[in-house]
């Protein structure tokens, strides 16, 4: 096993440094940058609008944001709950921490660059899943990348030679979305679930290893009972997922984010030198890094737009699949709500992380660097500890266990829709029991590993899904002009609601009635 392993690290480095390297960087953020310009920076030019039609809307009187009569579907606010619950994990968490950790405070910065312009590529992603989604033959809605790829960019522009690009890009996306799926969704939660559970709960007793192994009796323990918990609800379907994750989601969210403020509370003297530290090591190596621009490339700027993408997902086209299952009629009103799902996945709940490692004394304000023997995969659960005690340590490895489990529902789902466009329904049954079998790798495995397959895996996802959109924004900016030009300027046009005349007859009808 540990050979195995350690071909499986080398062959993951490689891949690794090709896809996260200076040109993989310019594509993702370019495109966000591309996109904000062309929409008028929509995400700040059209704040009140998209917050009234997103969060705000849940919490008017009649509202429909939350209902949902039609078994086939799930409701908007599901739908945000379930891509949140595939969103805020490990990455915002303990991936956060060890950004900083590794490529200084500075990293954090990068990391809410790349989370401003990812609005708007995440917005430009639901609006495509929406507009280019299908029945399948159970009745429910499929959409994401594979089908604005084939249905887009293969027969859009009319060209003949594009069909078999547009047909190998959708393939290749949904072959690296089955394998993120293991990555970034199963194993990499398992593990830090495990690390957690393992930290707060059985750091003072020790059921020693496997005889001739290596294997952690209590992290194989954990990971078969997470095994069996995750068999019942993945089974079960989006309809299962979505009514957990939004029962879960909201109320461990609102919790961490509580316990956060309350951390920074007692390290309001820590607010001004935190945010002079993010700013100044943006821009510049930390001590420890060393200096030159290659450094500085290398540590702080990937390690923000890497975890910012691991915590975010804006670019990998992975959350659409989960969107595009939404009731909503409208392309923009469920972009919105990708707006909103960045916006309150970076801005709000990784922000707090780095309030919690920041303000508590863990990493150096005036150098950058980390103190002696800090780990940053179990150092929010530290810093909880320092300021709740025992019980702090404790909410964190359940917050963690939480976020992280339901990373891992909702990849699932993820995975399923890329197992369904390549093979049918059938594959997914069989997809499904793999994913629920690999849980208890996740549980063994060595750690850095993990996060080292879910960085490669998230950047091969990335590359076809961004040269989708990029080839359609045109396309994105007519349906989103549409939209502003009927629902704000009031003007009396055609919507643009579906690249399937049926879909959009019958979608036109039901928003007349609505």
């Amino acid at each position: 096993m540990d050979k195995f392993l350690e071909i499986v690290a080398s062959v993951n480095d490689a891949v690794n440094s090709a896809v996260w390297g200076l040109p993989g960087l310019i594509l993702l953020i370019g495109t966000g940058i591309l996109l904000t310009i062309s929409t008028k920076f929509f995400q700040i030019t059209k704040i009140g609008h998209w917050w009234k039609q997103t969060i705000a809307s849940i919490f008017k009187k009649g509202s429909k944001t939350t209902k949902n009569t039609d078994k086939k579907t799930i409701s908007q606010f599901q739908a945000l709950c379930a891509a949140l619950a595939a969103t805020v994990g490990t990455g915002n968490i303990a991936g956060v921490s060890a950004a900083i950790v590794t490529g200084g405070p500075g990293a954090v910065f990068w990391m809410w660059v790349a989370a401003f312009f990812g609005m708007m590529t995440n917005f430009s992603e639901n609006v495509l899943g929406i507009y280019y989604r299908r029945k399948n033959k159970d009745g429910e809605w499929s959409g994401g990348p594979m089908y604005y790829l084939t249905d887009g960019l293969g027969k859009r522009y009319g060209k003949k030679w594009l069909k078999p690009i547009a047909t190998v890009l959708a393939v290749l996306f949904a072959c690296f979305a089955i394998l993120a799926s293991f990555g970034i969704g199963n194993m990499a939660q398992i593990n830090k679930i495990v690390l957690n559970m393992d930290a707060a709960f059985f750091s003072s007793a020790s059921l020693g290893t496997i005889p001739g192994t290596s294997i952690d009796i209590i992290h194989l323990i954990i990971g078969i009972a997470l095994l069996i918990i995750g068999a019942l609800i993945i089974i079960g379907g989006l309809k299962r997922i979505a009514r957990f994750a939004e029962i879960v989601v909201p109320f461990m969210a609102v919790a961490y984010v509580i316990g956060s403020l309350v951390i920074l509370c007692f390290n309001l003297d820590k607010l001004g030198p935190m945010f002079v530290s993010i700013f100044k090591y943006a821009f510049k190596p930390t001590a420890v890094l060393g200096g030159g621009i290659g450094v500085l490339i290398q540590k702080t700027m990937t390690q923000g737009f890497k975890r910012g993408v691991f915590s975010n997902e804006a670019g990998l086209g992975s959350s659409v699949m989960v969107h595009s299952s939404s009731n909503v009629k409208e392309p923009v009103k469920q972009g919105m709500w990708g707006i909103f799902e960045v916006f309150f996945d970076t801005f709000v709940v990784c922000t707090m992380t780095a309030i919690v490692v920041l303000s508590t004394g863990f990493i150096d304000l005036a150098t950058g660097a980390p103190a002696i023997g800090v780990n940053g995969d179990t150092l929010v659960s530290e810093a909880f500890g320092k300021y709740f005690g025992a019980p702090g340590t404790w909410f964190i490895a359940i917050a963690m266990l939480f976020f992280a489990f339901t990373t891992v529902l909702g990849w699932s789902q993820y995975g399923s829709k890329a197992v369904e466009y390549l093979f049918g329904s059938t594959g997914v049954k069989i997809y499904k029991f793999i994913f629920v079998a690999m849980m208890v790798s996740g549980a063994i495995m060595e750690g850095g590993l993990a996060w080292d397959l879910s960085d490669t895996f998230n950047g091969l996802m990335m590359i076809p899904n961004l040269i989708g959109v990029l080839a359609l924004f045109p396309l994105v900016l007519k349906i989103t002009q549409n939209y502003i030009d009927r629902k704000i300027k009031k003007k009396d046009v055609k919507p643009i609601l579906s690249y399937d005349a049926k879909i959009e007859e019958q979608t036109a009808q039901e928003l007349d009635q609505d």
